[in-house]
C-alpha cells in the first residue's frame, strides 16, 4: 500500500450532512484527539488537586473543584468533537428533547438525586469528614458522589445514603461548626453517701482527662433522688471525631470514679427491693422422712 492509496482511503466520504462530506479521517480523528484531550486534562487535574493539598485546601472544596473542572472538559471535548466532524449543535436539537422527554418521565430519582449532589458539594451543609446522625445511623462522611454519599458507619460498615435523602430530611451534623461536643456520665451512689465528698470527687476525674476542654466548663450536677440511689451527672464537652471517641471518654471516666469511689468507701448503688408480707405465716409439721 503506497502514500498515495492511504491518502485516498482516509478522504473516502462515509456519509454528508448538510452538504458537509465527513470522512474517514474526520472519524478517526476523533477517538485520538479526545484520548490525547483526556491525557493532558487528568494530568492537568492531578497537579491542580496537588497545589490544592500543598495550600491546606478542604476536601470537600478540592472536590467539588474537581466535579466541576470534569463536566467544563467533558462539555468542552463533546463541542470540539463536533467541531472536527463539522456537525453543528442544532442537528442534535430534536434528539435532546426526546431524550429530556424520556429522561424526566423515567429518571426522576436519578436526576433529583444529581441535583441534589450538586447542592450539596456547593452549599456545604454536609462536607467530606463531618460526622452525621441520619435516622438511627451515625457515621462519618467519606465522599459526595453526584449521586449518592458515602458514610462510613461507627462500626465500620459502609453506608450509601441518595443526596436526596439528606436534603430532604432531617440530618444532624455534628460536626458542622467545630468537632466539640457534649457527654455526660451518670453515677448512682448509696443513700447516707456524702453528697458533698462525690461532687468534689467527679469533679476531680474530669479535672484529670486532658481531653474535656476547659470552655464550655464541665460541671457536675445533683441530678435527682432515685428510688434507689442519689444520681449524679457528670457534664464535660469534648473535641471528637467520632461517637467512639466520646465512647471511649465515657469509659474511662467510669473506670477513674469506680477508682475513686473505691478509695472513699463510697457505694455505688443497685436495686434493691423489699417485700413486706400482710397476715400470718402458718407452718405446718411435715411429716419426717425415715
Amino acid at each position: 500500500m503506497n502514500w498515495q492509496s492511504l491518502q485516498d482511503g482516509l478522504s473516502y466520504i462515509l456519509f454528508s450532512y448538510g452538504g458537509t462530506p465527513i470522512t474517514v479521517f474526520q472519524v478517526l480523528q476523533v477517538p485520538f484527539s479526545l484520548l490525547l484531550a483526556w491525557f493532558i486534562v487528568t494530568r492537568v487535574g492531578i497537579l491542580i488537586r496537588k497545589a490544592l493539598l500543598v495550600r491546606k485546601v478542604t476536601p470537600d472544596a478540592i472536590h467539588l473543584f474537581s466535579r466541576i473542572y470534569l463536566v467544563i472538559t467533558i462539555a468542552i471535548l463533546a463541542i470540539t468533537s463536533l467541531e472536527i466532524l463539522k456537525i453543528p449543535l442544532t442537528a442534535f436539537a430534536f434528539v435532546s428533547g426526546a431524550v429530556a422527554i424520556g429522561v424526566g418521565f423515567g429518571a426522576q430519582n436519578i436526576i433529583n438525586n444529581f441535583i441534589s449532589g450538586w447542592i450539596l458539594m456547593w452549599e456545604r451543609p454536609i462536607r467530606i469528614g463531618d460526622f452525621l446522625e441520619v435516622g438511627d445511623t451515625k457515621g462519618m462522611v467519606e465522599s459526595i458522589n453526584t449521586r449518592s454519599t458515602l458514610i462510613r458507619r461507627s462500626d465500620g460498615v459502609h453506608m450509601l445514603v441518595p443526596n436526596s435523602h439528606l436534603l430532604e430530611n432531617t440530618v444532624i451534623n455534628w460536626t458542622l461548626i467545630d468537632k466539640n461536643a457534649r457527654s455526660f456520665v451518670r453515677v448512682g451512689v448509696a443513700y447516707g453517701s456524702d453528697a458533698l465528698l462525690v461532687a468534689q470527687l467527679i469533679r476531680q476525674v474530669l479535672s484529670e482527662r486532658k481531653e474535656i476542654l476547659t470552655q464550655p466548663a464541665s460541671n457536675v450536677l445533683f441530678e435527682d433522688f432515685g428510688d434507689n440511689a442519689l444520681i449524679f451527672d457528670a457534664i464535660f464537652w469534648v473535641c471528637a471525631n467520632s461517637e467512639a471517641d466520646i465512647r471511649q471518654m465515657r469509659s474511662d471516666i467510669r473506670f477513674r470514679i469506680y477508682e475513686l469511689f473505691n478509695q472513699h468507701n463510697i457505694v455505688i448503688a443497685y436495686p434493691q427491693r423489699d417485700v413486706h408480707i400482710d397476715g400470718v405465716i402458718q407452718v405446718h409439721n411435715l411429716p419426717q422422712v425415715k
